[in-house]
């Protein structure tokens, strides 16, 4: 029931986070909505999306898998690193084939005007959609959610992840469809890992409870 609560209290965050951008996304015009994504900004605000963004880096959830894997069972092993991998498979797949020809902010910087740029980013300029490092910081922490059980947690993880997959459009490396996109694949993948994980019948399996270090 706690684990329950803990996924409900994350999905209505991401809900809350995503369904504004979807509305946008539909209601505005392509680089308008992406100077729209940019009401404030400040030196402070500067360095720590710049930072901060690198929470969702490939090596992270990679890093967080392997802790998992060392600290906890194979379940929760299972549970944090299919949901990465599968998810970031997905999107690379997205980025590199069928939206191969999709370009970054960068690319449209004349078009975009006087829009803040942050000084110290290595800018790249294209294989936009969709956004890796939401869909990172989506499935990861979902993840983590799950394998925590506590609302209050599952929240401030949520928040952490819509944080982190804002950082790409507050950096401009990313538009606001990027992020929505990887956001929600993050977010779908990591709850059929749980499904698969801890409501099905494979989730009797008496070796995903197994632990790599007896202690």
């Amino acid at each position: 029931m706690q684990r329950s609560r803990s996924i409900a209290w994350f999905l209505a965050v991401f809900i809350a986070f995503a369904a504004p951008l979807a509305f946008g996304a539909l209601a505005l015009e392509h680089l308008e909505l992406h100077r729209r994504m940019h009401p404030f900004h400040s030196p402070g605000l500067d360095a720590f999306f710049r930072n901060a963004t690198h929470l969702a880096d490939g090596l992270v959830p990679t890093a967080v898998s392997l802790l998992v894997l060392v600290f906890r069972d194979i379940r929760s092993f299972l549970m944090v690193g299919l949901s990465c991998a599968f998810s970031a498979i997905v999107a690379q797949f997205l980025k590199r084939v069928p939206f191969a020809d999709v370009d970054r902010p960068f690319m449209f910087k004349a078009q975009l005007g006087d829009l803040h740029w942050v000084e110290g980013v290595d800018l790249h300029h294209h294989l936009s959609f969709p956004s890796g490092h939401a869909t990172a910081a989506f499935s990861m922490c979902l993840g983590l959610a799950v394998l925590v059980a506590r609302p209050a947690w599952s929240v401030v993880l949520a928040l952490l992840a819509c944080s982190l997959a804002y950082s790409r459009v507050y950096l401009s490396q990313h538009f606001t469809e990027d992020i929505l996109v990887g956001a929600t694949l993050g977010t779908v993948t990591a709850y059929a890992m749980y499904h698969w994980l801890y409501r099905s019948s494979f989730s009797t399996k008496r070796w995903l409870d197994s632990r790599l270090l007896r202690r």
